[in-house]
């Protein structure tokens, strides 16, 4: 199962909480040139997150047109969607520190990083037969969320891995559960 990020968004540059955004145009072009040395296989089964920059990176990246999978979605941040971390540290200290150290807090109204975390490990679950054939396009909460399902991690621990945008992160599925592959490669263009 390949998991690959989105291209950077407006709001990632500037280190907001994600939010449905379109993809910088510079990502878009990097994600079209990693589609020549991406090699998919001819049956792979493509897929992405509902937010713009995740379906146009999957198509860039691609060439083909995506499923797209409630399940990949970024965590719903509720309050604090689209503003930036250090603002919401600053107006809200208490309800960052919990959110940052407990996977069920959910202070900003939106998703517990504990459910989002059920979601992307059912999703991967009911895929486990063709996960040599996935590709998923997403953000970096997902596939964080995925390598703590790999893991056995909590989703807050989970948060310690760098997912950098167009990065690609590859999980196989074996009989003993699943096994990382790598994390966080940028393609070699």
């Amino acid at each position: 199962m390949l998991f690959i990020r989105q291209a950077g968004t407006p709001g990632a540059r500037r280190a907001c909480f994600p939010m449905p955004e379109e993809p910088d145009p510079s990502g878009l072009a990097q994600a079209r040139a990693q589609a020549a040395v991406l090699g998919l296989r001819d049956d792979a089964l493509v897929f992405a997150a509902p937010w713009a920059a995740a379906v146009a990176t999957a198509r860039a990246a691609s060439g083909r047109e995506p499923v797209v999978v409630g399940a990949l979605a970024e965590a719903e941040y509720g309050d604090w969607a689209g503003r930036p971390f250090e603002e919401v540290a600053a107006a809200d200290p208490a309800g960052l520190g919990a959110w940052l150290t407990d996977p069920d807090a959910s202070p900003h109204g939106g998703e517990s990083l504990a459910d989002l975390g059920v979601r992307v490990a059912a999703w991967m679950e009911s895929l486990r037969a063709e996960a040599a054939r996935v590709v998923a396009v997403c953000d970096a909460g997902p596939i964080r969320a995925a390598l703590a399902h790999t893991l056995g991690l909590t989703a807050t621990r989970a948060a310690a891995f760098d997912v950098a945008p167009l990065s690609h992160t590859r999980l196989a599925a074996g009989h003993g559960g699943w096994r990382i592959t790598y994390v966080n490669r940028k393609a070699a263009l």
